[in-house]
């Protein structure tokens, strides 16, 4: 993407208190991106503070609940009239007990992670989009998880059909767009130990992150939707 030299690039981060969310507005920083973030409303300072008071007049921190819409309609109202390069929603989360076969899940536990991890992502996206360059890029954190011809092991049932869920509505909405020179982007992080992937996990945020980032922005520039890992690899649909 070409820009003139007064042009400071600037995200729009859905889910950054924490985790690769939070990992994420940093590695923009370093970049030398101003970064608007997102974080829930009552949970106090959070590591997106920290890094406000790091980097002065470079972070805007909002409040989102991603799963209320009232919440995303006011957010939009005090976005209007700015212009972001990218927009990417980050937030997400898993059942109580990932170990539940489909059929054992609860109906409110599946319907709580679909809202939050499939339905809520993709109002973001249909909100907030036209804030975003004609030639930025719109973006979701996805997972490898949510790829139907990898799955070969079964396990973490629901948030695998959560995530698959996303992927389809994303590409419903790419096919809406494909008249556009907008890049969009489903991005599986790998899994990384956070508090949502565990202490299991076979990747350190460091070792997932700047990788990610460094995908999304080498994503600008090339239109429609792709659906990548950190490494910038395909991912099976």
């Amino acid at each position: 993407m070409h820009r003139t030299s007064a042009h400071i690039s600037t995200v729009l981060l859905i889910g950054a208190s924490r985790g690769l969310g939070h990992a994420m507005a940093a590695e923009f920083l370093k970049k030398g991106w101003h970064v608007v973030g997102t974080v829930r409303a009552g949970g106090g300072r959070t590591l997106l503070h920290e890094l406000a008071d790091a980097h002065p007049g470079r972070v805007d921190i909002e409040t989102l609940d991603i799963t209320r819409p009232d919440q995303l309609r006011a957010l939009r109202q005090r976005l209007s009239g700015r212009t972001f390069d990218v927009l990417f929603v980050n937030a997400g989360t898993t059942n109580p007990d990932p170990t539940q076969t489909i059929g054992e899940v609860s109906t409110e536990d599946f319907v709580d992670l679909m809202i939050t991890n499939a339905l809520s992502p993709m109002r973001v996206v249909e909100s907030l989009s036209d804030l975003v360059r004609p030639d930025g890029l719109i973006g979701i954190m996805s997972s490898g998880q949510g790829s139907v011809a990898d799955n070969e092991s079964g396990q973490r049932e629901l948030y695998r059909g959560s995530k698959a869920a996303l992927n389809q509505f994303m590409r419903s909405f790419a096919a809406r767009q494909a008249h556009t020179s907008r890049a969009m982007l489903l991005m599986a992080p790998g899994w990384v130990r956070t508090d949502l992937g565990g202490p299991e996990g076979r990747l350190s945020i460091e070792e997932s992150v700047p990788g990610a980032v460094d995908v999304l922005l080498a994503k600008l520039g090339r239109p429609g939707l792709e659906y990548l890992d950190y490494r910038g690899r395909t991912v099976r649909w």
